[in-house]
């Protein structure tokens, strides 16, 4: 495998070609020319390795898929217009009318949506389940099972799947597997590596890094990308155009240091956390209460930014107040950008026409950013104290 820093700062990028430029140029093209026939028609008989149509391929999102699939251990790598249209691409792909999915329970809402409304209009029939016991998973395969969707960890409480049995499990039954891999990045997984089909991230979080850019990305077999390259990419038009491709290899170039800033903060404020009378328990891959905490350290090189916090509180009110005394995290939702950013479960209750969350409404996720801890630590420490 190529090195980190190579993949990151030079591969792809043949810089000889656009007057030794150190950045890559935005190709900002539609549409490419041949001059002549047999040029013409040898782009039409292979468009995800020529330039015929940017809906297709493009030279800046080109040098991006080949960086990506580097960093995930794969042959190649396709970019979408959003990890919703990934997802999408990798599931439909491999799907037909009287088929079966066996998707592990809290997935991304999106996810989610495309198995229980979507693809149910057309007759693919799906099952959830607890994916912490690969005995849950095998008992939900059917002789029409397709795929074996995985999510590990998710990115809310963080429970992950032994992703080496799930491979060895879709490869006895013939089934696809895939996973989202966005909470890991593939600095701290390579799911590949474990025998999975097709490796999924929204790029939107770690790869890009700077809340600018909303990108999905599909790495996976030559095969299996020209499979979906050919249909789903091309026929649904999710393309990614040239310069949110920049903007990302923009942000590759930082994405160690990133991760690695966001990681440390995220545990130094974990630890100060989780002895704050407060705070009644905390969700973190690596953290000492966490039950899957030696499969996670097996798979995982790292935890990034990402854990969760159900605090100690008698009142919603009270609850409520902590969350508008931060002035330091904003609310929103996605992550993996510069800023720190909370979702507060509390935040979806009495919403009218939706049901109730599971989550208890002393519930928060958090994501911690490139911020200074201690400055953060101190936002939170005068928040708690309406708590």
């Amino acid at each position: 495998m190529e090195s980190l820093s190579h993949i990151l700062n030079h591969l792809g990028e043949e810089r000889e070609q656009y007057f030794n430029a150190v950045s890559p140029p935005v190709i900002q093209s539609s549409n490419f020319v041949f001059p002549d026939l047999d040029t013409f028609r040898a782009s039409f008989a292979d468009e995800l390795h020529s330039h015929t149509y940017t809906r297709g391929n493009n030279p800046t999102v080109e040098i991006l898929r080949k960086k990506l699939a580097a960093l995930e251990g794969t042959e190649d790598a396709l970019v979408f217009s959003s990890g919703a249209a990934a997802i999408a691409a990798a599931v439909i792909g491999n799907v037909q009318a009287g088929d079966h999915v066996v998707c592990q329970e809290m997935a991304y809402s999106w996810t989610s949506a495309l198995l229980r409304k979507f693809l149910a209009r057309f007759g693919v029939e799906h099952t959830f389940v607890d994916g912490t016991d690969i005995e849950n998973i095998r008992a939900a395969i059917r002789p029409n099972t397709r795929v074996l969707y995985l999510e590990s960890p998710n990115t809310m409480t963080f429970e992950c799947q032994d992703l080496a049995a799930c491979a060895a499990l879709a490869k006895e039954h013939g089934l696809v597997s895939m996973i989202d891999n966005s909470y890991s990045s593939p600095l701290y997984q390579n799911p590949a590596a474990f025998g999975i089909d097709i490796v999924l991230h929204s790029g939107t979080k770690y790869l890009n890094g700077h809340s600018d850019v909303v990108v999905g990305v599909l790495c996976a077999s030559r095969e299996m990308v020209q499979k979906i390259f050919t249909s789903e990419l091309m026929t649904i038009g999710a393309a990614l155009g040239p310069h949110d491709a920049a903007l990302v290899i923009r942000g590759l170039r930082t994405l160690p240091l990133r991760v690695q800033r966001s990681s440390e903060s995220a545990q130094m404020l974990i630890a100060r956390l989780e002895n704050h009378p407060k705070v009644e328990r905390i969700w973190y891959p690596f953290h000492h209460s966490f039950p899957q905490r030696e499969l996670a350290q097996r798979q995982m090189r790292g935890c990034g930014g990402l854990f969760s916090v159900q605090f100690r509180t008698d009142s919603m009110e009270k609850m409520e107040a902590f969350i508008h005394r931060l002035r330091r995290f904003l609310m929103a939702v996605s992550w993996g950008g510069h800023e720190s950013l909370i979702i507060p479960t509390i935040g979806f209750y009495n919403i009218p026409g939706r049901p109730v969350p599971e989550a208890p409404w002393t519930f928060v996720r958090f994501y911690i950013g490139l911020e200074d801890a201690d400055w953060l630590w101190e936002d939170l420490e005068q928040a708690m104290a309406v708590l």
